[in-house]
Parts: C-alpha cells; structure tokens; sequence
C-alpha cells in the first residue's frame, strides 16, 4: 500500500525568483497528500535543479531578473522526458504569455490564484490537461482578441473537424485529460489520444492550451453553451 500511495504522488518543482512566493506555494501543494513540492528554485538554479530531481510538474515565473522564463522553458521542453511546464504570472496582462505557450508550456496561471484552487489545477497539469485559469484566460484574450480576418481563419480551421472531434475539442477547452474526456463520452483513452492528435493536425496547433485559445476564438465554447440551452 506504502509503494502504491507514493506511485500516485505528483512531483512538483516551483521556479521563482522571490523566495516568499517559493515557500508559499510549497506550503499550500505540500497540504494535499497527492502532491509533493520536491524542490524549489531562483531561475539560475532551475534547469539543474529540474533534471536532478526530474519532477512532473514545474510552476515557472515567466519574468524573473536573473534569467528569463522563456529561456528555461525552452531548456526544460527540449529536454528528454521533459516535464509539464505551467508559467506563473503577476501581470493582468503579459505579453509573454502567447510566447511561452508557442515554447510548449502547458498552460499558465496568475500567482493570486486561490489557494483551493493551485492544488487541483496542478492535478490537472499532471493528468495531461489544460490549464487556463479563469482570471488569466480572461485576461489573454481580451488583450489578443485577434483581428475579424484572424477569428475567420480560425472558425474555418475548427469547420474541418468532426462533429466527435469537435465534442473532444470542446473537452480540451474545458481542461479535462484524456481519461476525463473518455470518461465523460464514452471512449477509451487511446482512441481521445487518437482524436487529440488529429485535432492539433488540422488545427496547425502544437498543445492542446493553443487548441483551447483556437476553439474560444472561434466561438466553439459559446456554440455549446448556447445549445445546451435550448
């Protein structure tokens, strides 16, 4: 039982460059028993400190003084078995933010995030979902809204799919893992796994965060939300 429980425990290292906002994340993973902070670091510690402890999760600051965000994320996606990188933000606005996921980060999220909410969002990470919480999702799009020509391309883009890939897509948006998403429609993991990629294919996305941005541009969400209505 002992070898089972630490099996399912996620590791995580938080990346930042103040020493508070560190030990306050560590202090508020560390409360849930699935969730292990197994290290912590400035942004000069944090590609060594990552490929020593290899975690499954890193929380990085996108903006820190003694090396930039980017940067790490670019040497932990390249990386062998590289981790699920999720940016950490205090800006309303960051115009870093479409930059770190075209690098691979696996979503992103403000630093005054509710306490309650930081563990499952890092479960989230864990089970291959997206994370977009609500404040910074808001936050992105109203500050990239795209141009009427842009938005088109991409409605035109999500027209391609099928109406079973559509369902998935919508399900990636909504930051549920494959196993979630099968749960929820019935189908084995292997087969949304399947369905994910040929999403990210004809979409021309490379993760499924920009697939995500990609369907609330086209009013896919709100298309759903209005049938579900009716």
């Amino acid at each position: 039982m002992v070898g089972e429980r630490v099996a399912c425990v996620i590791r995580v290292v938080v990346v930042d460059d103040e020493a508070l906002v560190r030990s306050g994340f560590g202090l508020i993973l560390g409360a849930s028993e699935d969730i292990e902070v197994v290290a912590t670091a400035s942004g000069g510690e944090a590609v060594e400190t990552v490929r020593r402890v290899r975690p499954d999760v890193v929380l990085l600051d996108i903006r820190m003084p003694d090396v930039d965000g980017l940067t790490v994320l670019r040497e932990l996606r390249a990386a062998p078995d590289a981790p699920v990188v999720a940016m950490l933000t205090t800006f309303d606005a960051d115009e870093y933010i479409l930059t770190a996921l075209h690098c691979g980060a696996a979503g992103f999220l403000l630093k005054d995030t509710e306490p309650e909410q930081l563990a499952h969002l890092v479960r989230t990470l864990a089970a291959g979902g997206v994370v977009l919480s609500p404040k910074a999702s808001r936050t992105l799009l109203h500050s990239h809204p795209g141009t009427g020509t842009a938005v088109d391309a991409d409605a035109a883009r999500v027209r391609l799919l099928t109406a079973r890939e559509r369902d998935v897509l919508v399900l990636v948006a909504e930051g549920l893992s494959n196993a979630d998403i099968g749960a929820r429609i019935h189908l084995g993991a292997g087969t949304v796994k399947d369905h994910v990629s040929a999403i990210l294919t004809k979409l021309r996305v490379t993760s499924r965060v920009q697939a995500a941005l990609l369907a609330q541009r086209a009013g896919l969400l709100d298309e759903r939300t209005q049938d579900a209505a009716r």
